[in-house]
Order: structure tokens, then C-alpha cells, then sequence
């Protein structure tokens, strides 16, 4: 299975580059890298654990996403 044709890493690319749009003339820098690292994080994550060879590897790297998607949703009320 190709992670590209998988609807959740697609919604958190297109989630990515929201983010990165929403926030290029955003004047808090450090805000501005904090989220769009998070944001980054989430589909690199689900990408890098569903190219790796063991069941147990691509959980983990699923796990780092999820938590990734949480730390944004967070980071992103805060702001």
C-alpha cells in the first residue's frame, strides 16, 4: 500500500500546506516554526511509518503522528 493514495496522509498534507499559507505573514515567529513544524511532522510521520519493514516500526510512527496532530490542535487553540 502506497501511504500517497491513503485519505488521512492526504488531508494532513493539504493541512500542511493550510498552515504554511495561512501563516506566511504571520509576525510571531517563533509561533509561526513551532506550528508549521508540527504541521509538517504529521504526514512525514505517517509516511516514514508506512515505509518502514516491521508492523511494530510503522505503529510507532503512526503513534508520533497522532500525538503530532494533537500538539497542533493544541498549539493552534492556544494561538
Amino acid at each position: 500500500m502506497d501511504y500517497k493514495d491513503l485519505d488521512f496522509w492526504k488531508t494532513s498534507m493539504a493541512l500542511s500546506v493550510d498552515i504554511y499559507k495561512a501563516l506566511a505573514d504571520y509576525r510571531d515567529f517563533g509561533f509561526r516554526d513551532q506550528i508549521t513544524r508540527i504541521g509538517l511532522s504529521v504526514p512525514s510521520n505517517i509516511a516514514e511509518g508506512l515505509k518502514r519493514f516491521s508492523e511494530k516500526e510503522s505503529v510507532q510512527y503512526l503513534s508520533i503522528a497522532r500525538g503530532s496532530a494533537a500538539d497542533l490542535e493544541t498549539q493552534i487553540l492556544i494561538g
